[in-house]
């Protein structure tokens, strides 16, 4: 995978056949499964902008060429579209072989990069879930102040679960996920025995917190406060 920056809202990159089958990716792809291809182009995008330069700006579109080597994808994030387009093609024309003048060009429209990376981390958090045993227990605990979670953190070790932090209403909210062989499970009685010395259970919902409430930290919450609030 190669990448050339034509200005500062233009990243060109040219992507072989090789790069296709590491991503599970066909030319054939590119005219079928729009989601699985627009994830591809964006994981693209996360490896070849280095400098974070896209990785805010909702407005992102992908020109493709494909070829018989693979193909050439331009990435603009200009604000106008149009005449980021405009300079896609300019380059995209410097660059194509004329043998190759019967492929045609595929443009790609897809949800802005914020909706992607929402995506993208349902994504993650569901995998990471599935590692774990299929057993689950959800409790959410409130706390009055920062402080009393970063107590929490320093004593509560989640081996088998996830964690994560919100802010709603001027007071923090501890969501834990805990996996055990059933739900009396010592270990998981334990642990939340542990995380209602220092908080108290609520009757706000996960359901309420994830669309209201601000996530401070995700999936490792306990872990990162007792890595950075030491």
């Amino acid at each position: 995978m190669e990448m050339k920056r034509i200005d500062e809202n233009t990243i060109r990159v040219t992507i072989g056949v090789e790069d296709l089958d590491k991503h599970g990716i066909t030319v054939l792809d590119l005219l079928g499964d729009h989601k699985q291809v627009e994830s591809f182009f964006y994981s693209v995008l996360d490896e070849v902008d280095i400098e974070h330069q896209f990785e805010n700006n909702d407005a992102v579109t992908f020109q493709v060429l494909p070829s018989r080597n693979g193909l050439e994808l331009f990435i603009s994030k200009d604000n106008n579209i149009i005449q980021g387009l405009n300079r896609i093609n300019a380059e995209a024309n410097e660059y194509q072989d004329p043998e190759q003048t019967e492929e045609k060009w595929i443009d790609y429209k897809p949800d802005s990069f914020t909706e992607y990376k929402a995506r993208a981390k349902k994504e993650k958090r569901e995998k990471e879930r599935q590692a774990f045993s299929p057993s689950l227990k959800v409790e959410v605990f409130e706390f009055s102040d920062f402080n009393t979670f970063v107590d929490l953190a320093q004593i509560l070790h989640l081996e088998n679960g996830l964690s994560d932090l919100y802010l709603y209403k001027g007071k923090y909210y501890l969501k834990i996920e805990l996996y055990g062989n059933d739900e009396k499970d010592n270990l998981v009685s334990n642990q939340i025995a542990i995380a209602s010395e220092y908080g108290k259970k609520t009757k706000v919902t996960e359901d309420v917190l994830s669309e209201y409430g601000d996530l401070l930290m995700s999936t490792s919450a306990l872990e990162l406060a007792r890595h950075y609030f030491k």
